[in-house]
């Protein structure tokens, strides 16, 4: 497994791996756009394509929604089979619903490398006057079967096409010594996957955890699991993201920084770029990594997928991270909260009262 944190170097990673496939390239994002970055993407697939390669890509109906027609039509130009994720058709006898999303970002080549993170296929700064830092896993080995199950299972969705073709699970090879487990989760499982290993991992936490994402909205059984590690003298800290692209739910997530501080957590707002990475570190051994905000939508409404690593070697590696990123920050203090402006404090506690629809 390598963990890859250069925007830049993920797309020329990824390209690199695309120009090498032989049998198939399977891709999956939330986010597919048709600027420089999108359309670089796009070229990598066709020379595959050109090559005999069976390309596959799935974007999100609504996540792509300014895009997608434009890249749907520049991939079948190429020969690439094409998809949107969970279109939403209203005059369907029975529409699918606008709220249910697929945010993962997963990308599989030859059944042997995959890629999986937060990072979309578009510009770090996509949106004007602010930059986007992520965080994306590449591995290979065993664990490259279970993204395909789960890229195959949502190509199915929507297709209602199976395959049979040996070629996509080929024997799995030991690549390396990190163990390593896919976490799927979404409104297509009976239980909220994602939110119940952030829960046990803050209850079954010992000396410290880190969260790290760009959307903070728990809800209540979160929050007491995070009150009760700090209560056990767990060193909990939140790295958030200073710089915020969606206004209302930037205030429903400042409405929980008291609560929070109150607590004992520490809070530190990445300064400078939009910190949009999603993972977990739990006493220096344990970590996941993915697509997976803290909040109620990815937690019940998103189609997820998060990498479970069981692996102390790459969780100091991540834990370097982190230290960046403290260093990276402005730690928020209780008394500096509680002196901010009154009509500020409403704005946050109205914008809380519609949370978990956000």
């Amino acid at each position: 497994m390598d963990l890859l944190d250069d925007y830049q170097g993920v797309i020329d990673r990824l390209c690199r791996d695309i120009d090498a496939a032989h049998d198939h390239v399977h891709l999956l994002s939330y986010i597919f756009a048709d600027d420089a970055v999108g359309m670089h993407v796009i070229e990598c697939l066709g020379r595959a394509s050109q090559r005999g390669v069976r390309c596959r890509v799935m974007i999100d109906a609504l996540g792509s929604r300014p895009w997608a027609s434009s890249v749907l039509r520049a991939l079948l130009a190429q020969s690439v089979e094409a998809r949107e994720a969970l279109p939403f058709r209203p005059f369907r006898w029975r529409p699918a619903r606008a709220d249910l999303r697929n945010h993962r970002k997963l990308c599989i080549v030859d059944g042997a490398i995959g890629y999986i993170g937060s990072q979309n296929i578009v510009a770090a700064d996509f949106r004007p006057g602010i930059r986007n830092e992520e965080l994306m896993a590449r591995v290979e080995g065993p664990i490259v079967a279970q993204l395909q199950s789960v890229f195959l299972a949502d190509w199915y969705l929507e297709t209602e096409q199976q395959f049979a073709d040996p070629a996509l699970f080929p024997p799995p090879i030991r690549a390396g010594d990190v163990s390593l487990q896919l976490l799927p989760s979404g409104p297509d499982y009976p239980v909220s996957g994602s939110e119940r290993l952030t829960v046990a991992l803050l209850y079954a936490a010992r000396e410290q955890v880190v969260v790290t994402t760009p959307y903070f909205i728990p809800d209540e059984g979160l929050i007491e699991a995070i009150q009760s590690a700090v209560l056990r003298g767990v060193d909990v800290r939140l790295v958030l993201s200073l710089v915020q692209d969606q206004r209302l739910v930037g205030l429903a997530q400042r409405s929980f920084y008291a609560e929070m501080l109150r607590s004992g957590v520490r809070i530190f707002l990445y300064e400078d770029r939009l910190l949009h990475a999603k993972h977990v570190s739990v006493d220096g051994d344990l970590a996941t990594i993915g697509s997976s905000n803290v909040d109620i939508r990815s937690f019940t409404l998103n189609a997820e997928a998060n990498l479970i690593l069981y692996a102390p070697d790459q969780v100091c590696r991540l834990n370097t991270l982190q230290e960046r990123y403290f260093s990276g920050s402005r730690e928020l203090l209780a008394k500096d909260w509680a002196s901010r402006p009154f009509h500020r404090k409403i704005a946050e506690n109205l914008a809380r009262l519609i949370s978990p629809l956000l």
